[in-house]
């Protein structure tokens, strides 16, 4: 009898100790309350997630909180998945910091400010004894500290993987994600990127006749015209053979210019009600693209997820549109592309360099103080950056000529390159308040904005069944598929001599060099993939090399481009081609719908305007 009691008391041991830890994830983009917390969704290719974090140019944020359901009561250890941010230039604590809330006890702090890369920290252990409890995520500085994830566990030392697709597939486990994505429905377009062109597409096309989905990966449209990055309306509409180009944006473009200004300069809801308007057009914001799937060379699906639940949409279409300025669909779908500069000899410009290489121009971190009218303070500000009088930037704004990561990567290296813009900004800005002797014109001023969404200029470029290059824009070379001109300078930026010489390798001023064109139509050629049979393209991700990039990016001109492609997919549409059959057999009927355009005819063309806002014929640099 002893030895059967015995046996079952060693059962029970064993099937109690057996038991499966209890844990819970949670994704701090999900947050219901985020407080003064962003959303940052730039990166979600490189790490998995977007994630939260605490922009408050050197002043703490509000608290972000949520509830949450414990699926058992018990002690937990806790992991929090962040970054210490400036760890690239400096070794040691970073400013990031913040603070981690269950119920109303704080855990190990600070968190976000160890470490050199994406990791989880340990935040200690917390005895949970009401389940459903509140989480808090305070910030400690409003230096950009940053939170993906926290997760929970009854098992000591379980720590979630690190590694992008481990932590995918661990991620999808833990918030029982479905392994396919519901059909969020069928359209005859799917344009992905409601930038000038994302958005002049998707209506082209709509106005045509075709039921089109739009997707943006924030909660703004209007891509780097948007009060997120702040970047005015560069090129002219009315110009080259097809006049009615460009009339749409005379519908939805902002009335002012001006880069780097106050947010309502750019009438970021004018460009909402107007495109909520179109009927044909299903509007999908904060749905960023993640995955294709294909049948040979086409494209039969896109699939998205939602940057703050996480939720996934699948999207069917026989045409795509790839607006998303890093040619993301193409890159997916495998087309053909490019980054960097081409070798001299290669297309013959005599503007590239003698050997190709990986540059490209940068992305831009803009920003302006404010006159606060008595005495600011800013925190001190040193983490591997160092400022003095003779390399400091004494200037209360910075606009387009503050712009990093020519020298690394545009996709792989982007977080490193909008972080080195934020960097500068509050290491020169602390230098100006903190060190300079005389400083009476910025001691009553304070940061007012400082954009953590990063304004690109260039990456990848999509290669279509014609490359446009330097010769075709200097000589004015006739193509039979001329469409939307482009009337920018060929404008390349470089690196500042001067902030070379102060900051070699690392940096962050641009200069400009500029060759004048006449309006020049783009090959419709240019808009569509050579090896993708369904994927068109607008925006600076089209088939140009590094040197014609330099005049076809700016966005009136990718404004043009997209009315284009929206024509020829409604083309696609009636006769069941695709985007090259509208060149080999239906561009009589391209170039009609060109010349009537899809716009409101009669508006205003009030839109030529110059850094300062002012009007101005001639185009300038932005």
């Amino acid at each position: 009898m002893k030895k059967i009691l015995f046996t079952n008391i060693l059962f029970l041991f064993a099937s109690f100790s057996s038991l499966p830890a209890a844990n819970l994830f949670i994704e701090a983009e999900s947050f219901a309350k985020k407080g003064g917390w962003v959303v940052d969704q730039q990166f979600m290719d490189l790490m998995g997630s977007s994630y939260l974090m605490a922009h408050g140019m050197g002043e703490p944020v509000e608290d972000a909180q949520t509830e949450v359901t414990f699926p058992e009561k018990g002690t937990y250890y806790v992991y929090v998945r962040t970054y210490n941010w400036t760890s690239p230039w400096k070794d040691g604590e970073g400013p990031g910091k913040f603070s981690l809330y269950v119920g109303n006890k704080k855990l190990a702090s600070p968190l976000g400010c160890e470490g050199n890369t994406w990791m989880w920290q340990a935040a200690g252990k917390v005895t949970i004894k009401d389940v459903n409890t509140e989480l808090r995520l305070h910030d400690l500085t409003g230096f950009n500290g940053r939170c993906d994830a926290i997760y929970f566990t009854t098992e000591e030392g379980a720590v979630p993987p690190s590694d992008v697709a481990a932590l995918e597939k661990f991620r999808r486990e833990k918030l029982n994600l479905p392994a396919e994505a519901p059909l969020a429905g069928e359209y005859d377009l799917v344009v992905v990127g409601a930038g000038i062109a994302g958005m002049s597409a998707a209506v082209s096309a709509a106005r045509l006749g075709c039921k089109v989905a739009l997707l943006n990966d924030r909660p703004v449209i209007g891509g780097n015209n948007s009060s997120e990055i702040r970047v005015h309306l560069g090129g002219r509409i009315e110009a080259g053979p097809y006049k009615e180009l460009g009339n749409l944006q005379k519908e939805f473009g902002p009335t002012r210019g001006g880069n780097a200004q106050p947010a309502d300069y750019y009438e970021d809801q004018k460009k909402m009600d107007w495109l909520l308007k179109e009927k044909n057009v299903s509007l999908f914001t904060n749905y960023r693209a993640i995955a294709v799937e294909k049948e040979g060379d086409r494209i039969t699906a896109v699939i998205a997820k939602h940057i703050e639940t996480g939720e996934e949409k699948r999207f069917e279409a026989p045409l795509f549109s790839d607006c998303t300025g890093d040619g993301t669909i193409g890159y997916l779908a495998g087309a053909d592309y490019r980054m960097g500069r081409e070798s001299r000899d290669e297309f013959g410009e005599s503007t590239a360099p003698e050997q190709a290489d990986k540059m490209t121009m940068g992305a831009s971190v803009q920003w302006y103080s404010e006159d606060t009218k008595k005495p600011s303070s800013f925190p001190q500000f040193e983490y591997g950056v160092d400022f003095n009088e003779k390399n400091c930037e004494k200037v209360t704004m910075g606009e387009w000529t503050w712009e990093t990561g020519m020298n690394y990567d545009q996709i792989k290296d982007f977080e490193r390159i909008r972080d080195y813009g934020l960097m500068v900004v509050y290491s020169n800005w602390s230098y100006l308040k903190n060190e300079m002797k005389e400083n009476d014109v910025y001691k009553n001023r304070k940061l007012a904005w400082v954009a953590y969404i990063s304004g690109k200029r260039e990456s990848r470029r999509l290669m279509g069944d014609y490359i446009l290059k330097e010769e075709d824009l200097r000589k004015h070379v006739v193509h039979e598929d001329g469409s939307a001109a482009s009337t920018w300078s060929i404008d390349l930026h470089y690196p500042d001599p001067k902030n070379t010489e102060n900051f070699p390798g690392q940096e962050f001023k641009s200069i400009a060099k500029h060759i004048n064109i006449y309006p020049y139509p783009i090959p419709y050629r240019c808009l569509y993939s050579r090896n993708i049979d369904n994927l068109f393209m607008a925006g600076r991700n089209i088939s140009v090399t590094h040197v014609a990039l330099g005049t076809v990016r700016v966005m009136r001109t990718t404004g043009m481009m997209g009315e284009v492609v929206g024509m020829a997919a409604s083309i696609c549409k009636k006769y069941q081609v695709n985007p090259r059959g509208v060149y080999q057999s239906h561009l009589p009927e391209l170039k009609e719908l060109m010349k009537e355009g899809v716009g409101q005819k009669g508006l205003p063309n009030n839109q030529q305007y110059n850094e300062g806002g002012t009007l101005k014929e001639k185009p300038v640099v932005r």
